[in-house]
C-alpha cells in the first residue's frame, strides 16, 4: 500500500492535522497494521518536500506546534494518476512455501507432513477472518474476503501439490 497515497486521498476532502490522519488511516485502513505517528509525520514532511502538500496552518493552543496539512493540485494530480494505475497481480512464483517443500524433498524430510502443517495454518487462519468477517461491518467483509480468496488459492495449490508430490520428488531430487 502506497502510505503517501493514501494520505494525499484523505487529505482531498479538506485540510487535517497529522494526528488526524492517523486516525482516519487506522480507522480505514490499518486495523490490522496501524500507522505509527512517525511515518505520518515522516510521509508528510516528505510529501511537503515534493510540493504535493502545502501547510495550511499552524496551531500550538498551549501545546507543541501542530500543523495542518492541504493537499495541492499537484498533490491531487498525483493521486489521480496513482488510482487510475492498475495494480501488478502478484503472480507468487518466488513462494517460500513452494521452496520450503523442494528443501524437504532434497533433504528427506516429510513434505507431505510440511502441507498437512502448512493446511492447518491456513484452515486456522480462515476461521478467524471468518469469523471477523460475520462480526464486521462492510469494510470489514471486503478486507477479509480478499483474504480468504487468496487463502483459498493456497488451499487448492497445497492440495494439488500434495497429490503430486511423488512427482516431484522424482523431478527434484532425482
Amino acid at each position: 500500500m502506497s502510505i503517501g497515497h493514501t494520505l494525499l486521498g484523505l487529505l482531498e476532502s479538506g485540510p487535517r492535522h497529522g494526528y488526524d490522519l492517523k486516525r482516519t488511516f487506522d480507522e480505514k485502513f490499518g486495523q490490522d497494521r496501524p500507522l505509527h505517528y512517525g511515518q505520518v509525520y515522516s510521509t508528510m514532511s516528505r510529501l511537503l518536500k515534493n510540493g504535493l502538500v502545502e501547510v495550511d496552518g499552524v496551531e500550538s493552543e498551549g501545546g507543541p506546534e501542530r500543523k495542518r496539512y492541504a493537499i495541492t493540485d499537484a498533490g491531487i494530480t498525483d493521486v489521480s494518476r496513482w488510482l487510475a494505475q492498475p495494480e501488478k497481480p502478484e503472480p507468487y512464483l518466488q513462494s517460500t512455501l513452494y521452496t520450503k517443500v523442494v528443501l524437504a524433498l532434497l533433504t528427506d524430510r516429510s513434505a507431505a507432513a510440511l502441507l498437512d502443517s502448512q493446511r492447518s495454518e491456513h484452515l486456522r487462519m480462515m476461521r478467524i477472518l471468518t469469523d471477523r468477517k460475520r462480526r464486521g461491518d462492510l469494510a470489514d467483509q471486503l478486507i477479509c474476503d480478499h483474504a480468504l480468496f487468496h487463502l483459498e488459492a493456497d488451499l487448492r495449490w497445497l492440495e494439488l501439490t500434495a497429490a503430486r508430490l511423488d512427482q516431484l520428488a522424482k523431478v527434484v531430487a532425482p
